[in-house]
């Protein structure tokens, strides 16, 4: 027989006091799409949430190949050597056909998995665009209740499309390799204009000198981009190590510095805020298809349309606003 689900209460009390295998099920359930999973997900966040907040959010993309995961291990060190307590969020894309994930960013991070002072919760993408995983907000959440004060969300690092990372962390890195030249042409103007610093990483050996000509270019590069936690805030461009730690101190540095220009500003308050209100709309829009699915009138004709739509027999906008008024007439007359 299947485990009893602990109540919110027991759940909320084990978490505060940083229990790990607490928080691992508290996420597991907040990821789950049964009911009485998301019930008493939703009661465990009300109650854990006036000791959420506390922590320095660190949104983290980049390509294939550039070395998050070993860069990730690296700064883990450093930070929990340092007296943190450090969690990662590390997102792995899914499969289209079957929804299977990898899940290989904790067996790529072995040292730190075995860091008391880490968390490593790798999750799959699912369906979710935007590089995060559907819960990822939640299971922020859920860390900090836990007493972890930085928490980095690893991208899944496919593309352009990753940016919603950057509308629920407080800093937003982005790591590139060495190159310049055609790879500066090819950078992806949406992202780099949200990243609050970038690391160009593999900077040893002989990619050092690559790695430090590619970093003046994108710094000259995005002179006219400034933005940030306040007017005096210009977007650093460093060189970093992964392999050998070189610069990795640095960075954390920087880090440091942008969360109190910002907190100084008033924007660090201000950003979360902007965050939260995201957040709701994105619920809202979410629970609101979800609402359709699961009516009954509705979402028996909801394949029929779909066909309509897919053989080009009505505009999508038409149908989409068919269905929300349909929807909202049987709710009024409800």
């Amino acid at each position: 027989m299947p485990r009893p689900l602990p109540t919110a209460d027991a759940l909320a009390d084990r978490l505060l006091a940083g229990d790990r295998r607490t928080l691992a099920r508290a996420i597991t359930l907040v990821e789950s799409t049964r009911a009485d999973h998301r019930a008493v997900a939703e009661t465990l966040l009300e109650k854990v949430m006036p000791e959420t907040g506390r922590s320095l959010r660190v949104g983290l993309s980049g390509v294939p190949g550039v070395g998050k995961s070993t860069f990730i291990e690296a700064f883990g060190r450093h930070v929990t050597e340092a007296a943190h307590n450090l969690a990662v969020l590390a997102v792995d894309p899914s499969s289209k056909r079957s929804g299977g994930s990898i899940l290989g960013d904790k067996t790529r991070m072995e040292e730190l998995a075995r860091n008391p002072r880490a968390f490593i919760r790798p999750s799959p993408a699912g369906e979710t665009l935007g590089g995060v995983a559907r819960r990822t907000r939640e299971t922020l959440l859920l860390c900090e209740a836990a007493g972890f004060d930085v928490i980095l969300v690893e991208t899944v690092g496919v593309g352009q499309s990753e940016t919603a990372v950057a509308d629920m962390t407080d800093l937003f890195v982005l790591m590139l390799l060495p190159g310049g030249g055609d790879e500066l042409q090819g950078l992806k103007k949406g992202i780099v204009e949200l990243a609050d610093m970038i690391l160009v990483n593999k900077a040893d050996g002989e990619l050092e000198r690559a790695a430090r000509r590619s970093a003046a270019e994108y710094h000259g590069a995005l002179n006219l981009l400034s933005h940030g936690p306040g007017d005096g805030w210009r977007v650093p461009v460093k060189t970093c190590s992964a392999a050998t730690g070189a610069g990795i101190p640095e960075a954390w540095s920087l880090m440091e510095r942008f969360r109190e220009q910002a907190v100084e500003s008033g924007t660090f308050d201000r950003r979360r805020a902007e965050q939260a209100r995201s957040w709701l709309r994105e619920e809202l829009a979410a629970g609101l298809i979800q609402a359709l699915r699961e009516d009954p009138e509705l979402g028996r004709d909801l394949p029929d349309i779909e066909r309509q739509v897919m053989a080009r027999e009505r505009p999508a906008t038409v149908a989409a606003r068919d269905l929300v008024d349909a929807f909202l007439r049987r709710r009024r007359g409800a």
